[in-house]
């Protein structure tokens, strides 16, 4: 798919997600409810006390791990996430960095956003803003950040070097990244690569681990590690919407799904960008 198509596509699906006409296309396991989003966020390193902090509707069980958990955030600090969706990681962090800390979310999808600002508008957040726009050319000031934090967005991304070029921009020198995400560990197959269904879902958009760091560390950042790695649980997609669909579209057997298990996998990155 061209590139302005693979957007097209995503801004279709997670408009779908936040109006609730389908299910979350994340290849979890089907989030039908806010139990099962709960169920999918502590799977993915969220804890209870994280998951009561948020407003209701905020967590849509869209993510892959908790880059807030390990971004080290002070009062104070202004954090970028990006793609906020409904700004269940913004909220957290506005949290952590309190009244004279500010936390803005990016997103491209306009019904993502609305649903955001409404959660903060009920919940009374006066330290979360939202903004419109796409994380290949994200809508803030050069070195105006302390933390990058994204979960589960960048795989979605068609050109991810742009993407983490722009962070790298936007970070004040000494500033951090800090992403979960999905990376590959061997090639997923042609018809997997080539599924809508499976783009949304946050498969066929995932490049190789090694591709991946290399873009983080192309784009500037020091000190890139892995803080966190674990295979991704493609086994449990046997009733999942983005599974079914590829399953349906293209006749491929459940335990073909399976052995995909082993080419997925889960990662949190940490980066910094070098003091002046």
């Amino acid at each position: 798919m061209k590139e302005e198509e693979i957007k097209k596509v995503v801004r279709e699906g997670y408009a779908k997600i936040a109006r609730k006409q389908i299910p979350c296309c994340t290849p979890v396991t089907p989030c039908c409810g806010t139990d099962r989003a709960t169920d999918i966020s502590r799977m993915i390193g969220y804890g209870d006390e994280e998951l009561a902090a948020v407003p209701e509707g905020a967590n849509l069980g869209l993510g892959c791990g908790n880059p807030v958990a390990l971004a080290s955030l002070k009062e104070g600090e202004t954090v970028l996430d990006l793609g906020c969706g409904a700004g269940f990681d913004c909220f957290l962090a506005a949290n952590k960095v309190g009244r004279k800390g500010k936390v803005i979310g990016v997103d491209m999808t306009p019904e993502m956003l609305d649903k955001a600002r409404e959660n903060a508008r009920k919940s009374n957040y006066k330290n979360v803003e939202f903004r419109l726009g796409e994380i290949e050319n994200i809508p803030a000031a050069d070195n105006s950040v302390d933390a990058v934090i994204s979960n589960c967005v960048i795989n979605l991304a068609p050109d991810k070097k742009k993407v983490f070029k722009e962070a790298f921009r936007v970070l004040k020198p000494g500033g951090r990244l800090m992403v979960s995400d999905l990376v590959l560990l061997k090639e997923l197959p042609e018809v997997i690569k080539n599924s809508i269904e499976a783009y949304i879902g946050c498969l066929s958009g995932a490049i190789m681990k090694d591709e991946y760091l290399k873009a983080i560390e192309d784009a500037g950042f020091r000190d890139v590690k892995i803080m966190d790695e674990a295979h991704y649980p493609l086994e449990l997609m046997a009733n999942d919407p983005t599974a079914k669909a590829i399953i349906q579209d293209f006749n491929i057997p459940k335990d073909a799904i399976e052995g995909i298990a082993d080419s997925v996998a889960s990662i949190k990155v940490h980066g910094m960008k070098a003091m002046i």
